[in-house]
């Protein structure tokens, strides 16, 4: 018995050791919108076959959906279907007891609880068969937006690269922030990672140089992170990325759950070599005796701790004197030379009495040091200036300038140009040539005004506009050039009658003073030449003549309108505007224009549809025709025509030079059509309730009645509430062609409308209510078709008088229906009470005992 007992605990040891086990990542995880996930499972001590499937569910608070299945194609819930064909979810087997749930874009509404089954292939059901992980999706917050960092970096300069980034915070979730390079190999090179658990690790490259100083890390306001490289060099140049990274600790182990990387931007290291610009000024003259000075200055961009040592050489193989860095004067000429450090980037040679044998090409060499981050200096550039030509003479520049006219204005807004020529020049050398422009007004009575600057050229060839003049040269207007190099131009853009006067320039001459500078030595003032318009003011004069007389409805009418003009620049434009008047004196109607691109634009033509029948046409260079195909009476009146000349001008923009009005041309015919009159009459003034009351509206016609087919007529009919209302509500209108509108009605009653005959309408009000009751009155609106070219025109519309309609109380009608329900009812009261008070009466009072007799004995007592 002892021994089964043993053997029964052992076979269930065992079975314990062998049982079922499926197991999932471990969980709760974490993840972001839009990006892919997995969750693992694998089941492990199975009976069956090697290869095992799984069944994937998910659960939202109470609801359970299928997800996917690696033996069922039709196991996925139908809300699932197009997310598993588009592949966005999907199950990959990993081995054949491990497989992988797959979402490619994770999304808010995929958070919940992921359960991972596996059926049962065991002869013995033991262990687990499911297990489940929770999953909780985050939004995607994370934003990152570095800085562009300088692109172009001196050699010894800094690097600055500052990246933003943010994100919502979320518990559980930690960044880091990573900065690489990407050198010429394209290799991409971690430098520093920050993070996620707020340590720094430094790539093993940049290990030392984050020892010593040379690479730092700057924290910002939790947002914005920089990264400093100091003293770079040009292997520090590259593509330079900032990278962001979101993760979370699972199990104890970091998990990477998103990452968004963005570029910097392209870093190139300019070699101190390159960078290094070292000059001399200009060739000099000197005269003998004179101190000979030049400055030499040196330009290293970036660079904070940079040095220099500068040599000065004459005719490249004679050194005159050396500056170490430490300041130390080395002399290798016999002659007194001085030289020495003005700035930290200027150096200068002096030469005192120069004499001829001092002439000569003369250079600066220089030499530029770098200190490193270890506080150690090396050599990083060397470079010689281009070489300077000093002359010794004894003699001044010579020379004479010629001032002309080489453009003339001939009207307002044309331009003009001055030339100024310098000729005959002599002993000038290195030295340069400037010129001053000026300018000065005619009184009336042609005696010399103020002279005033317009604009001057100095010996640099920098342009100094005049102070009555800036505007005018600093938006263009203006121009001063050297046209070559003994030529100088003053051009005018836009001529105007206050730039009539006399001119005059300076011409100055200009050579390479000892100390460095530029000494004025001659100087030349040419003869004024006057500046005015060659041709008279412009004149714009416009005739305006009847082409076509509109002698009724629907004739055509045409006018010509022309042009005489004086004085007009070249190639100008004109504009047409067409305007009318009702009478002499009236406001203008701008009924049509052409702008100087001979664009149309009608403007108070009427109605809508005579936009497409009035012309206004260029026949001419300076003659328009306006035509009007057919008058109506509205177009009566005065006509007019207002003409403008115009000239392009730099920027392609109009310009107004002169304007001028025509002569009236009248449209005076006589109508001689019907005239229309209008009544109104009523079957009835005053209706009872819900009754029927029919209005009519006749037109009679007067003077020469045309046919039938050649008139139509718009109807309007119109009630007012109140007696004497000027704002009348329209109920209902018919049109020409017959057509019926009816406003909207909030009463029940109701109206329509009818044609009795050619000229007689009739206006039903069906079911009268006491909101019909007021002033009616009919509006008509006559078109009549012209026999000449059957063209429809529309005659004044005419009202009739006001119809009153009341609408009456009947006060039986209203009374005999109340007064039967109140008889009925009294009556049917009356009959109930009577039978209820018999058949109390019968019940109530009726005697149930009848009564003792009583013996005759006793009522003989009684009676005793």
């Amino acid at each position: 018995m002892g021994m089964t007992r043993v053997l029964i605990l052992l076979y269930a040891a065992v079975g314990l050791c062998s049982c079922r086990s499926v197991s999932v990542s471990g969980g709760p995880l974490l993840r972001v919108e839009g990006q892919p996930l997995s969750i693992r499972c694998d089941v492990s001590d199975y009976e069956g076959p090697r290869e095992q499937d799984f069944e994937w569910t998910v659960t939202r608070e109470t609801k359970t959906i299928n997800v996917i299945s690696t033996f069922d194609p039709a196991f996925s819930d139908r809300s699932l279907q197009d997310r598993i064909k588009t592949g966005d979810i999907s199950i990959a087997r990993l081995a054949d007891n491990v497989v992988e749930l797959r979402i490619q874009e994770a999304q808010i509404s995929d958070s919940a609880t992921y359960r991972c089954s596996t059926p049962s292939t065991d002869s013995v059901i033991s262990g687990n068969y499911e297990a489940s992980v929770q999953l909780q999706v985050v939004p995607n917050t994370l934003i990152v937006a570095p800085d562009p960092p300088t692109p172009v970096v001196p050699e010894g300069g800094s690097i600055r690269l500052q990246c933003s980034v943010s994100r919502s915070f979320i518990p559980g979730i930690f960044l880091s922030i990573t900065w690489s390079v990407k050198n010429r190999s394209s290799l991409l090179e971690d430098l520093l990672t920050f993070g996620p658990d707020m340590s720094v690790t430094v790539d093993t490259v940049s290990s030392q140089r984050y020892t010593d100083g040379g690479m730092r890390l700057e924290m910002g306001n939790g947002v914005s992170h920089s990264l400093v490289l100091s003293g770079v060099t040009p292997a520090d140049q590259g593509l330079y990325m900032c990278t962001a990274s979101l993760w979370t600790r699972e199990q104890g182990i970091w998990s990477r759950i998103q990452e968004k990387s963005m570029e910097m931007g392209d870093v190139t290291v300019t070699p101190a070599v390159n960078s290094l610009a070292v000059h001399v000024q200009n060739d000099s003259t000197l005269s003998t005796g004179d101190s000979l000075v030049l400055l030499c200055s040196v330009m290293v961009s970036g660079a904070s701790a940079v040095d220099l040592d500068v040599t000065w050489l004459q005719n490249d193989t004679h050194v005159l004197g050396h500056l170490s860095r430490d300041g130390v004067q080395t002399d290798s000429s016999s002659r007194a030379v001085d030289v020495k450090r003005l700035g930290k980037w200027d150096y200068q040679l002096k030469i005192q009495d120069v004499e001829t044998s001092d002439g000569g090409l003369y250079t600066c060499k220089v030499n530029v040091w770098i200190q490193r981050d270890t506080g150690r200096w090396y050599k990083a550039a060397e470079k010689i200036s281009d070489p300077v030509r000093v002359h010794v003479i004894k003699h001044n520049p010579e020379y004479t300038a010629v001032l002309s006219s080489s453009v003339t204005a001939k009207f307002s807004g044309d331009p003009t140009e001055l030339e100024c020529k310098v000729m005959n020049v002599s002993n000038l050398r290195s030295g340069r040539l400037g010129v001053s422009w000026l300018y000065r007004d005619l009184q009336p009575n042609g005696t010399p005004g103020s002279t005033q600057t317009v604009a001057s050229l100095d010996e640099n060839g920098t342009l100094v506009p005049g102070r009555a003049f800036k505007s005018r040269v600093e938006a263009g207007l203006i121009t001063a050039t050297r046209a070559e190099p003994s030529m100088f131009k003053l051009r005018l853009l836009h001529t105007t009658d206050a730039d009539a006067g006399e001119y005059m320039c300076v011409v100055s001459a200009w050579i390479p003073s000892p100390h460095g500078h530029w000494k004025k030595v001659a100087e030349h003032l040419t003869p004024a030449v006057k500046v005015s318009f060659a041709n008279k003011r412009p004149v714009l004069g416009v005739v305006a003549r009847r082409l076509r007389e509109a002698t009724a409805v629907g004739s055509t009418f045409e006018m010509s309108c022309q042009a005489s003009v004086q004085n007009l620049p070249s190639g100008s434009a004109f504009s047409i505007s067409v305007l009318s008047e009702e009478s002499v004196g009236a406001s203008g109607r701008r009924r049509a224009s052409l702008d100087p691109d001979l664009l149309l634009k009608l403007e108070d033509v009427g109605e809508p549809a005579r936009s497409h029948s009035l012309m206004l046409l260029k026949t001419k260079k300076t003659e328009f025709e306006f035509r009007i195909p057919a008058v109506r009476l509205s177009d009566r009146g005065f006509y007019y025509c207002e003409m403008k000349a115009w000239t392009r001008q730099i920027g392609d923009e109009w310009v107004e030079v002169a304007k001028g009005l025509s002569n009236k041309v009248q449209i005076a015919f006589t109508h001689k059509g019907p005239t229309f009159d209008v009544s109104i009459s009523s079957d009835v003034s005053s209706v009872f309730p819900w009754e029927t009351v029919k209005m009519e509206c006749d037109v009679s016609v007067s003077g020469t009645s045309p046919s039938a087919d050649d008139v139509a007529y718009e109807l309007k009919w119109f009630l007012s509430r109140l007696r004497g209302s000027s704002s009348p509500t329209l109920l209902a209108s018919m049109d020409r062609w017959g057509v019926v509108r009816k406003s909207p009605r909030n009463d029940s009653s109701d109206c329509s409308l009818e044609r009795l005959e050619a000229r007689r309408f009739a206006l039903s009000v069906h079911n009268t209510q006491d909101s019909d009751a007021g002033d009616y009155h009919c509006s008509v609106t006559p078109w009549v078709r012209s026999s000449v070219n059957g063209v429809w025109s529309r005659a004044a519309e005419i009202s009739s008088q006001r119809v009153f309609l009341n609408v009456r109380f009947a006060l039986w009608s209203s009374m005999k229906l109340p007064l039967l329900y109140g008889i009925c009812a009294s009556a049917t009261v009356g009959v109930v009470s009577l039978i209820l008070g018999l058949v109390c009466a019968h019940c109530c009072c009726k005697t149930s005992t009848p009564a003792t007799p009583r013996s005759r004995k006793l009522m003989e007592l009684e009676m005793d």
